[in-house]
């Protein structure tokens, strides 16, 4: 692959982390027919739906501004995060502080805006739909099937090494070399530097034998504002879509500012929210430790398996 050097049309004069992307226009064909009249993301985890959980990681963080890209179908997302005064009338009324805090939560977490995707043509052309909302800064994109433990300080990790680096940075885990036909693959080198790592090269869904390594990319990422330019000119590739994959490869073999892609390697919990059973392990794991359902859950759960046929 050549080599492509990015000159920036503009100065970016305050390289601060501030905005974040979730894409949010798929389908959700894995949970059908849950999913036929409801958006997957509204999945409820325990008692929130799964996106709840991905915005409140980024706004952890202090990416207050927050852009879905939404599709056809999507409304129930906006109607989450927005204010249903008769229902909080409701609550008040009857002096039930605690739900009244719940649903204000959702509310209050920052500020989100919504742009359609329009046509499903991938990952990369979903993140492409946030550019004039971006502009001319470093952002993140956090994919909603993927929930990250909130105690978990991933999210910051990769922030601190894209403002070091100046590139973009990727989050990746190890998953046994079987499972990475699943994901999008990096082959890394040490760059002597702790906590991460730099990327020679990715590779979208290989087959273990193609795989260069058995570091999966999963679905965080910081990326600089270069990645845009490079998505305009990126072809439809596997499945016919605009794969990201292939945007970050241009990037991370290029040269300039905004070049460079670098991995940071994850060994936290984590939940895919896409796959039906990480998406119960999900529930039941949050749900245990509740200090409202774990006891009589985690006393309930040894009795039930043990009467299971074998």
């Amino acid at each position: 692959m050549c080599s492509v050097r990015y000159i920036s049309p503009v100065t970016l004069e305050n390289n601060a982390v501030r905005k974040a992307v979730i894409p949010a226009a798929g389908l959700g064909t894995r949970f059908l027919p849950a999913t036929k009249a409801m958006p997957k993301e509204m999945l409820p985890v325990v008692d929130k739906p799964a996106i709840q959980y991905v915005v409140e990681e980024a706004v952890k963080v202090g990416l207050h501004d927050v852009l879905m890209i939404t599709g056809r179908s999507k409304r129930a997302l906006e109607d989450h995060f927005d204010r249903v005064p008769a229902l909080e009338a409701t609550l008040a009324e009857k002096g039930d502080t605690a739900k009244l805090e719940a649903i204000q939560s959702a509310t209050n977490l920052g500020d989100i805006h919504y742009v359609r995707q329009g046509d499903p043509n991938g990952l990369g052309h979903a993140v492409l739909r946030a550019k004039q909302h971006v502009g001319y800064e470093p952002f993140a994109v956090l994919l909603g099937d993927d929930l990250i433990d909130a105690r978990e300080d991933l999210l910051s990790e990769m922030i601190a090494v894209q403002q070091k680096t100046g590139g973009s940075v990727v989050a990746l885990i190890e998953v046994e070399p079987s499972k990475i036909s699943a994901y999008g693959c990096a082959d890394v080198e040490d760059n002597g530097e702790d906590g991460y790592v730099r990327i020679k090269q990715l590779v979208e869904k290989p087959s273990p034998e193609e795989a260069p390594s058995n570091l999966a990319v999963i679905g965080r990422y910081v990326l600089h504002p270069a990645v845009f330019e490079v998505l305009e000119k990126t072809a439809p590739g596997r499945g016919g879509e605009i794969q990201l994959t292939d945007a970050l490869e241009v990037l991370a073999a290029g040269e300039g500012e905004g070049y460079g892609v670098y991995g940071v390697v994850f060994r936290g919990r984590r939940y895919d929210t896409g796959d039906k059973l990480s998406y119960l392990k999900a529930c039941i794991e949050l749900a245990c430790e509740r200090e409202d359902l774990g006891p009589e859950l985690r006393e309930w759960l040894p009795n039930f398996t043990a009467a299971l046929p074998k």
